[in-house]
């Protein structure tokens, strides 16, 4: 089947009739190389990896509860593996290579089914070589809706990145210097928020879905021509919505604002010295429709309720410039072990509830993600705190 053909069955595949039960959804994804406009305003293309031919891959957008396929071909010329990112899965579906499933070969085709149990912002992205194939542009939003609509007017995806370019507008292929692994990654010199929509109307209510598709770089975010309240956080609805100045949003996190529209919609990177424009939204007419009302929680998602964990566990993060010598054979360690060990790190029940202590003895901030699963997070007085991935 040649990529035309492959892609023709996509669309036809979702047009299903609503019956009142759940729906299928299935959509098709071409890992492949592209070349794109990656900077606006400027008459240079950018040669990149993307799907289905553009960057950031095509938005999939299911419903909670309802069963998802979606098949992946890959037409580079080396392998690849897509992770679903946040998505409570089965194992098999996961996505990591050596670990979950073979690496999917060269000009073959693979097949991920599963159910999202959370609505929220999610996110699809290479796990193979992830720190190029990543930030070459093998990303792409996962959307999984709520089972009833939410009272906004626009629902717009912002993913967020960076890149290292040439005065020619190509990628510098440093994606493996040591000296970037051993510090805090690698960094680009410019950086962008890419919006799903062109533009919004003054007074809407919008539904902002920030996404951090960076490898490394963590972003202070500073939003203008909004006000509005944070009321989700990687996927998961807070119990009460939140106000917000400025957003920190770190590598694969998701931040979802709802908020009222008063002018262009401007996102600024935070600078030492100043900020960034990452991008805007213009303003094009007025919503006269839209009342005044308070911002309300989303649905809350089924969380299980902490216990008194059954076991406390402790993870030692080591290593890198500046971060002394540890037993690993690698650059970084976890307690003094690199590379993938022989065997899991503990074995666990089903339903078990444990305690992990996450202690980072190296110069540089790092985010951690439990793959297939959410966390809450402790408090410094202990307090449980939000549930994240």
């Amino acid at each position: 089947m040649d990529r035309r053909q492959f892609l023709a069955t996509s669309a036809a595949a979702t047009i299903l009739p609503s019956l009142g039960a759940a729906k299928y959804y299935e959509h098709n994804l071409v890992a492949e190389p592209i070349v794109t406009s990656l900077v606006p305003g400027y008459d240079f293309k950018t040669e990149m990896l993307g799907f289905n031919g553009s960057f950031p891959g095509p938005e999939i957008r299911v419903r909670v509860g309802d069963p998802l396929k979606v098949n992946v071909r890959n037409n580079l010329d080396e392998g690849t593996a897509v992770h679903w990112h946040g998505i409570r899965l089965p194992n098999a579906m996961d996505g990591v290579p050596m670990l979950t499933q073979d690496i999917q070969e060269p000009y073959t085709t693979k097949s991920y089914e599963f159910v999202p149990p959370d609505a929220g912002t999610y996110w699809y992205h290479s796990h193979y070589n992830s720190q190029e194939q990543v930030a070459r542009g093998l990303i792409g939003p996962l959307i999984v809706e709520e089972a009833s609509q939410i009272d906004v007017d626009e629902d717009i995806t912002v993913i967020l990145s960076d890149w290292l370019m040439n005065n020619d507008g190509q990628l510098i292929e440093e994606f493996s210097d040591m000296h970037s692994v051993a510090h805090a990654g690698f960094m680009g010199n410019y950086a962008r928020a890419i919006f799903s929509k062109t533009k919004i109307h003054m007074g809407d209510r919008v539904r902002l879905r920030l996404i951090n598709a960076a490898t490394n770089r963590i972003f202070p975010l500073k939003l203008s021509g909004v006000e509005g309240k944070i009321v989700a956080l990687d996927g998961m609805a807070l119990d009460t919505p939140r106000d917000f100045e400025d957003i920190i949003i770190a590598p694969a996190q998701r931040v979802d604002l709802i908020v009222d529209v008063s002018d262009k919609l401007i996102i600024d990177q935070l600078l030492r010295d100043g900020f960034f424009r990452l991008g805007e939204l213009p303003i094009e007419g007025e919503n006269l429709h839209r009342k005044v009302s308070p911002i309300e929680a989303l649905p809350v998602s089924r969380k299980p309720k902490p216990s008194s964990p059954k076991r406390e566990l402790e993870l030692v993060m080591m290593g890198g410039a500046m971060g002394g010598a540890h037993g690993g054979d690698n650059i970084w360690s976890l307690n003094n072990i690199s590379d993938m060990p022989a065997q899991p790190w503990r074995q666990f029940e089903k339903n078990e509830m444990v305690k992990i202590k996450l202690v980072n003895q190296t110069a540089f901030p790092h985010a951690m993600h439990l793959h297939g699963h959410h966390f809450y997070e402790l408090k410094d007085d202990g307090e449980v705190g939000d549930f994240r991935d």
